[in-house]
């Protein structure tokens, strides 16, 4: 049985604040916690409600259902909970190509951003300090093992660019097509909040403007998800670097 303490702890990395003092994060399904272990993440302890031959003895908790949906973050709990140790911050390489977000606050939005860059093999993220935080539960789930392999750091994202010499490029809703655009190898692609878009400070330091066009037939859609954008700007960048 799960004592009232333990059941807080875990409760509380919900909270951006506990997470960071604590530098634990927590990790729901099967799936998620066997990638995040496979890439190296220290694992300090997992509760399910059956015994994981994969996963180290000392480390499992065994828990009632009841005891499982209360301390998950999710409407119908996975039978996996695990807590691990946040890795250590690496330095930005100036090398490749960056995503940049600039106020991205969905947590969906920006798990499924990390494992578009997984994907695609862009292993940084550069964030606006306002972007949701990477650990955030829903992010996690989201990135299904991608936060393990994809680095991602907070900065003052517009001084950032502005101390950077590689060409940042930003999505916007009126600009020259993606499809048009020569990508370097090394380049910074910057992505806006969902309903702003790109800050003005950020925009001041761009080098250039992207937009993805729209089909000329009459449509109701004024703009796309951010993660689907990206995803289409992702895949401009690698169809046409790939083989350099």
């Amino acid at each position: 049985m799960l004592s009232k303490k333990q059941i807080k702890f875990i409760i509380n990395l919900s909270q951006k604040k506990h997470r960071q003092l604590t530098q634990t994060f927590v990790a729901e399904g099967p799936k998620s916690v066997m990638d995040l272990v496979s890439a190296g993440l220290e694992l300090i302890g997992c509760y399910t409600m059956y015994p994981i031959d994969e996963l180290p003895t000392h480390l499992q908790i065994l828990v009632s259902a009841q005891e499982l949906k209360t301390i998950s973050s999710l409407t119908t709990p996975q039978n996996l909970i695990g807590l691990f140790k946040m890795p250590k911050t690496k330095e930005i390489k100036p090398k490749g190509a960056f995503l940049a977000l600039d106020g991205v606050r969905d947590p969906g939005n920006f798990g499924t951003i990390v494992r578009l860059c997984d994907w695609f093999g862009v292993k940084q993220i550069v964030c606006s300090i306002d972007s949701v935080d990477c650990y955030h539960p829903k992010v996690v789930q989201a990135t299904m093992g991608s936060i393990a392999r994809v680095h991602v750091s907070y900065t003052d994202l517009p001084q950032w660019l502005g101390e950077s010499n590689l060409p940042k490029m930003g999505t916007f809703m009126d600009a020259p097509s993606v499809y048009d655009f020569h990508w370097p190898e090394d380049v910074i692609l910057v992505m806006g909040n969902e309903g702003q878009g790109i800050s003005s400070e950020v925009e001041a330091q761009l080098d250039g403007r992207l937009s993805i066009p729209k089909s000329d037939s009459p449509s109701g859609v004024e703009s796309l998800n951010v993660a689907t954008a990206t995803s289409i700007a992702l895949s401009e960048y690698f169809r046409t670097t790939i083989g350099k």
